[in-house]
């Protein structure tokens, strides 16, 4: 019996420290960001995304689509991807720009010193955000280029025009997400750490201010409207990275505003503004990558090479030669 009881206490308490990242501004949330973004599309972007908004908004929570057990390998291999605590990367100058460059780097930072050696300091614990961000804007700008390139030889767009449509409204989830300042902190689900304000530190504040807040209050919000025209972005991953800065840096005005009611019932006129600003952040930064890409898409990359070069055997020179 005790040992049954014993189970069910460490379960509970797993449970209860999950972070809560796979749900960020709910499905209203994401499909209003994408759905804002997209309508601030310039006329010298093509007409088949600017005429989809539909289908983009539909596509801003399809990660968290991905969080139900009965698919737990798809649920628990993109967790990371939603958020990053910005405070566990504060040691390095600048994140690399790659992935797996990240992940070598903070082990490398593990094994520097024991003290590093903390279960938070892994890289899935860190998060992975800005990583899954650049590499879906990276999967956008290539589907564009195929685009102009099905474009220019008279082919039929369509195919370019489908693919580049799924990445740019799966991409809008991930920027969605780091506009909320709570993907981007250890304290993303109660403070942690000194506490001389008495900040809540029950786990509840994340779905509390992102789900039924938002889902009761989006049409009050009314945000798009300090959405702007794009405009290009100098180093869409450096920016980026920047922008969740600014997001951090919100943080503690998320439990101040939680201190005053903020995110019960319709909340308070100041919260709500927090949350229409923060909503149309994520719909600016998201039209401005949609549109870089877009113009990063114009320029041809060196041709790939596969394997590289490599000298002829001399034996295949003369086939070689012939042309074969």
């Amino acid at each position: 019996m005790q040992q049954k009881f014993l189970r069910i206490f460490i379960v509970a308490v797993v449970i209860l420290f999950i972070p809560t990242f796979a749900s960020t501004w709910g499905n209203e949330g994401h499909i209003a960001i994408n759905r804002a973004a997209a309508q601030k599309l310039p006329a010298d972007m093509p007409a088949f995304l600017k005429n989809s908004v539909d289908h983009l908004a539909y596509m801003g929570p399809e990660p968290d689509r991905w969080r139900e057990k009965s698919e737990a390998p798809l649920k628990y291999s993109q967790e990371p991807d939603h958020f990053m605590d910005m405070e566990y990367v504060d040691w390095m100058k600048t994140l690399p720009p790659d992935r797996y460059l990240f992940i070598k780097a903070v082990y490398e930072h593990r094994a520097a010193d024991p003290k590093n050696a903390t279960p938070e300091m892994m890289p899935e614990k860190i998060g992975l955000l800005p990583y899954a961000t650049i590499e879906m804007y990276d999967r956008l700008k290539v589907s564009f280029r195929e685009y102009r390139k099905a474009q220019k030889e008279g082919r039929s767009t369509a195919d370019a025009e489908a693919a580049a449509i799924h990445y740019a409204g799966w991409l809008g989830h991930y920027v969605g997400d780091a506009s909320n300042p709570l993907h981007t902190t250890v304290k993303y689900n109660g403070w942690v750490g000194p506490n001389p304000n008495n900040y809540d530190t029950a786990h509840t504040i994340h779905w509390r201010m992102e789900g039924p807040f938002v889902g009761r209050n989006l049409a009050k919000l009314d945000f798009a409207s300090l959405v702007k025209a794009p405009t290009r972005l100098n180093d869409p991953f450096r920016d980026f990275i920047a922008y969740m800065r600014v997001s951090q840096g919100h943080v503690e005005e998320v439990y101040q505003l939680d201190q005053k009611c903020g995110w019960e019932g319709e909340g308070t006129a100041e919260s709500r503004e927090f949350l229409r600003e923060r909503l149309a952040a994520g719909a600016q930064m998201l039209a401005n990558m949609w549109y870089t890409a877009w113009l990063e898409s114009a320029v041809e990359p060196e041709p790939y090479r596969g394997g590289g070069d490599r000298p002829t055997p001399k034996n295949c020179e003369p086939l070689k030669a012939a042309g074969k």
